[in-house]
This record gives C-alpha cells, sequence and structure tokens, in this order.
C-alpha cells in the first residue's frame, strides 16, 4: 500500500509514519500544496496513493482545500469509485461544521487527534486498505 501523511507538527508527522509505515510505503507532506504536488507526481507516475491522511490545519493549503483539489483530479481524470484514493482527515477539529465540510469535500472518514490506533485500524479495514 502507498500511504501519504500530510501534517504540519513534526511530532504527530513522525507518530502517523511509525505507525502507518507497518502497513505500507509511506511518503511526507508538511503542507497542502506538498500534498497535492506529492499526489498528482504519484498519478504521474501511474503509482497513485492508497491512503492520504490530511490534517486540516495546514499552512498554504489546508487539509480540505487539499482532499476537495485531489477529489476534482480524480474527477478530471476519469478516476471513480474503489480506483480513488481514500482519504482520512486526522485533526484536533470536531465542532460538527467541520466534520460535515470534511466529508463534502470527500473524505471516506475522519479521525480525531490524538489518533486511537485500534480505531483507526477499525477505520482502515472497513475502507478495505487492511484485513
Amino acid at each position: 500500500m502507498r500511504i501519504l501523511i500530510a501534517e504540519d507538527d513534526l511530532a504527530s508527522r513522525i507518530f502517523m509514519k511509525k505507525f502507518l509505515s507497518r502497513y505500507g510505503d509511506c511518503d511526507i507532506a508538511v503542507n497542502g500544496l506538498e500534498a497535492l504536488d506529492a499526489f498528482l507526481g504519484a498519478l504521474k507516475e501511474e503509482n497513485p496513493y492508497n491512503l492520504i491522511c490530511l490534517d486540516i490545519m495546514m499552512p498554504k493549503l489546508d487539509g480540505l482545500k487539499a482532499a476537495k483539489a485531489i477529489r476534482d483530479i480524480e474527477q478530471q481524470k476519469g478516476i471513480e469509485g474503489e480506483a480513488r484514493t481514500k482519504i482520512i482527515m486526522t485533526t484536533a477539529l470536531n465542532d460538527k461544521t467541520t466534520i460535515k465540510n470534511a466529508y463534502d469535500a470527500g473524505c471516506e472518514a475522519y479521525a480525531w487527534k490524538p489518533i486511537e490506533i485500534d480505531k483507526f485500524l477499525i477505520v482502515m479495514g472497513k475502507l478495505g486498505l487492511i484485513k
């Protein structure tokens, strides 16, 4: 599995990479623009990400805008259904409006920080990323 972790907080990046590297190859982005560039690069290489973990509050381009841009690009390229990259928002924000906006932007799941590994693994299983 190919995973992109978009997170501006160093401690969160280290935690997520250590946790998720058991399940696939992890790339890192420190802001939304880097995440979008990495996503486009992976598509160009014909080796897309299976999972993108996006923090919402990132500099340059926030996670909501990055998720929306990723979904728009997939739609333009005719990438649909199970072929789409799974997006899990990983954030400290847990208000109803932000959660609704995240799903509207195209995420499949929403995980509050601090990340609870057991719950995160259940979500990954439901998304068909792990067994």
